[in-house]
């Protein structure tokens, strides 16, 4: 587990550096509070919870408490915490970069299939002080066309990635003119592995998505051969559709159910 105020999540396999144990991450939260001059009930206040709580966090007794009550502590102290995912069986991160980066190639497939369009994939940029990679970047010269593929294994945080996902948008535009892409359009096409976990986070947020991003997979590939505007699209990305290490993954076997009302549909 990690506390820190910048620290990005981490999954760690066998032969890397463990990471923080659950002694390690009460002296840290207690360093904190030392920090900014609390007692145990000053932060016991601003995160609402006991001070017994926070003195058993802090002497590293944290095997039966809440997850949540945990990263609501580190909120408080203005920190952030990500649990890390440790793996005997080898490198999470390995696999997780293999399956993005299968995800590439699929998709660099799919826009190939239709001609006229150059794909640039891993585009980074450094505009005014911001800063981030388009995973897909796709330019249409007849139409002057310009599409922002965004590609997610998992999906974490709803909000931040439409906020990312519109500020990749933005600045599209310029990403382009720097390449002598003059757009007349930016269009974004959101593509997410197809798994339960993803699914079950975009159902929960179907509303606002499909407002957000209303062309469907079979929409935004028929505008893909006849592209007009900009395409704000959502969809997901077949499991057989995706290579990882060489042999492509097996779909996922599910019982069919009944059909419920604003679940996002691919």
């Amino acid at each position: 587990m990690v506390v820190g105020g910048d620290v990005k999540p981490r999954v760690i396999g066998r032969r890397q550096t463990p990471g923080m144990d659950d002694r390690q991450l009460g002296s840290t939260i207690r360093a904190l509070r030392h920090r900014r001059g609390w007692r145990q009930a000053d932060l016991a206040e601003r995160a609402r919870m006991s001070r017994e709580l926070v003195s058993r966090i802090e002497r590293g007794d944290v095997a039966s408490t809440p997850i949540g009550r945990v990263r609501v502590l580190a909120d408080a102290l203005g920190a952030r915490f990500d649990p890390t995912i440790r793996w005997q069986g080898g490198d999470l991160g390995r696999l997780l970069n293999a399956r993005h980066a299968a995800m590439h190639e699929a998709m660099a497939r799919q826009l190939g299939s239709v001609g006229s369009w150059v794909v640039e994939p891993e585009v980074s940029f450094s505009i005014y002080g911001e800063r981030g990679v388009i995973d897909v970047l796709g330019w249409h010269p007849p139409t002057r066309l310009m599409l922002v593929i965004e590609l997610k294994t998992e999906l974490v945080d709803i909000s931040e990635l439409m906020g990312t996902l519109d500020r990749k948008r933005r600045l599209a535009t310029q990403i382009g003119q720097d390449r002598g892409w003059v757009p007349a359009a930016v269009g974004v096409w959101l593509v997410v592995a197809d798994t339960r976990t993803n699914r079950r986070a975009l159902a929960a947020h179907a509303t606002v998505l499909r407002t957000k991003y209303p062309a469907d997979g079979r929409t935004t590939r028929t505008w893909l051969r006849r592209p007009v505007g900009g395409v704000m699209g959502l969809s997901f990305l077949p499991n057989d559709a995706v290579t990882t290490i060489g042999r492509a993954t097996r779909p996922i076997r599910r019982v069919a159910g009944p059909r419920r009302s604003g679940v996002v549909r691919r």
